[in-house]
This record gives C-alpha cells, structure tokens and sequence, in this order.
C-alpha cells in the first residue's frame, strides 16, 4: 500500500469532516478507486484520533456545524411532515400557539385546523410567512433582529416579548437530543430564547428527526421534565427510545395521539 497516498486521501476525509460533512464509504471508495475496507480503516483512525464519529456506512463529524435555515428547509420534508402532523393533532380550539424556529416546525404551519380559533405566534421568518399565505390563522410576529442561522429572532427584544404572552403551547426546535445530556443547539442566543419559551408555556413539545439523536450541540435548553411531549420517527431505535423513557421522557410517534 501507499501509505503517503493513503495518508493524503485520509487527510481529504478529515478536511471534509471538519466543514461538517457527513462520510459515506461507499462513495469515498468510488471517488478513489479503493476498497471500502481501505476506507474503513480511515475512519476507523481518525475516530481513533476524537475527529469523527463511526455509523454504519460511513462516518459523521462530532459536531456539525450550524448551517443557515434555508438550506435545511426541504430536507427529509416527508419525515417532518409525519411528525408535525403528529404535533397538529395535539391542538386544542383557542389556544395560542408558539411555533418555535425550525424547518420541523415549519411543516406544521399548514397542517394547523383553521377552524379552532387558533392564534400563532412565531419568531420565525418562514413560519410567519407561511401563516399569513394562509390567512385564516391570526398571527403575532415576535421581531428583532434576525439570526440568519436560526432564522428568526432570539434577541434581547424577542424574549422581552415573550414576557407579554400567556402561550398554551409551544413546539420549540432543537439540534441535538440524548437521553442523556437532555435537547440542545448550536447557537447561545437561540438556547436563551428557548428557555424563557418553554418557561412562558403552559404545554411544551418538541419534534426530532432520528438524525438528532446522533448530533451534539454545546448549548442546554432542557431535559425531559422541561417537556411535555417528545415526538420521534417510528424508526428509532427501539433502545434509544427506551433510553428516552427511562430518562422521563413522553415520547410520541406517527399514528400515535396524545392523551
């Protein structure tokens, strides 16, 4: 073997890692012409080394980098519907809503009834927006200055105005969730924002896609008795839901109603 040319090529894979990328065997095999074996022994070193983190069929960075909210809207669009639809059915007539940042949550802004004298209230520049196409749900912006990333508010006039609602329920975003470090995100202003949230709301529920239980995000929001519904993909490991229900977590999944 070559070893300078295998160190060169490993050396590529972590590079790719570090912006965040996510590592597929297969296609990295492709794209040198080797063996996957050859590149599982990369990962296998650089995990050996704390700079990716082993799955099956590739490898994912220890931390991946906040990306802007535009380039997550679209992405595994059927799976979040699944989930905000699961969210939706939860709604009671009258309440006042908070739809929290996220492409998740935004999925939800037009499965909302529009005959229960709902109210909505968002800090998010795509949900807002999305509310008023509709025009049959009365909406509250909550402004200030807008993080690209998180896309919407979280600043110091945002959380001000939360201080001005009784909220009934909110359904905030999060970027990491484990049963044992509780949900977390990337940004520090965004975890501010999403406490004094969940703080302000009477009912609070958060929707993940199974990816997030293999991210990190340095920044707490909550554990599980913050929460009072959890919604996740049916395909989760069974051992991570149990995990979850241990830790106090109630979890909900598609064709599942809450109580």
């Amino acid at each position: 073997m070559n070893t300078s040319l295998s160190i060169s090529r490993r050396d590529i894979i972590e590079a790719r890692l570090a912006k965040g990328q996510e590592i597929v065997a297969s296609a990295v095999a492709t794209e040198f012409d080797i063996s996957e074996d050859a590149v599982r022994r990369d990962l296998r070193a650089l995990a050996a080394e704390g700079k990716c983190r082993r799955v099956y069929g590739g490898a994912l960075p220890l931390v991946t980098p906040s990306r802007p909210i535009a380039e997550r809207i679209g992405k595994a669009s059927e799976r979040k519907t699944a989930l905000a639809r699961v969210a939706a059915g939860t709604v009671a007539a009258g309440e006042l809503l908070f739809l929290d940042c996220g492409s998740t949550n935004l999925a939800m802004a037009a499965l909302l009834p529009g005959d229960q004298k709902l109210t909505v209230a968002t800090n998010s520049i795509d949900i807002a927006a999305a509310i008023m196409k509709r025009g049959d749900i009365p909406l509250i912006l909550i402004g200030g200055l807008v993080d690209a990333v998180v896309g919407g508010s979280v600043d110091a006039s945002a959380i001000a105005r939360l201080d001005e609602l009784n909220i009934d329920r909110c359904f905030v975003g999060a970027c990491a969730v484990s049963a044992e470090t509780g949900m977390s995100v990337q940004e520090h202003a965004d975890a501010i924002f999403k406490r004094r949230l969940m703080s302000r709301s009477a009912i609070t529920i958060v929707l993940a896609t199974s990816e997030k239980f293999e991210e990190r995000a340095p920044h707490r929001i909550g554990g599980a008795k913050d929460i009072d519904w959890l919604i996740v993909e049916d395909d989760l490991p069974a051992s991570t839901k149990q995990a979850l229900a241990d830790a106090g977590y109630a979890l909900l999944t598609p064709g599942q109603s809450a109580a």
